[in-house]
């Protein structure tokens, strides 16, 4: 009887969680709704209606703002680098102007000298430029 009983409660218990994997990739497809897309390579980026000098001036304000050191910065035809350390991380940031009103910002963090990348903190980087660059 208890097995029954068991069984019972098992197979009306799967029939109740199938409803929650509708509920995770509901909330993936809200997570993935702003707008900040991640590669394997630990690569973040995202494309802004907005001009390169805009999000650049955003990003370096955003790197301020987290004290994050920008090392280096150069341009390259229409592909602004920003390179920039924060505690054991190397950030790269590659600001590209797709048109005269759209620029993609890739932004990878790596731990120093080594290959483990860090896509919370490249994250937060875009979040931060994101919120500077204002509603597009």
């Amino acid at each position: 009887m208890r097995t029954r009983t068991a069984v019972a409660v098992l197979a009306l218990s799967s029939l109740c969680l199938g409803g929650c994997a509708a509920v995770g990739i509901t909330a993936l497809g809200v997570g993935m709704g702003t707008g900040v897309g991640h590669h394997l390579g630990g690569m973040v980026y995202k494309t802004f209606t907005a001009p390169q000098a805009q999000v650049k001036k955003a990003a370096q304000s955003a790197l301020g703002k987290m004290q994050v050191k920008v090392v280096k910065s150069e341009r390259d035809g229409t592909t602004e680098t920003i390179l920039a350390k924060a505690g054991d991380r190397d950030i790269d940031i590659v600001l590209e102007s797709l048109t005269p009103n759209t620029t993609r910002m890739k932004v990878t963090a790596r731990q120093t000298g080594g290959f483990l990348t860090d896509s919370a903190t490249a994250t937060e980087v875009i979040l931060q430029t994101e919120k500077l660059v204002g509603p597009s």
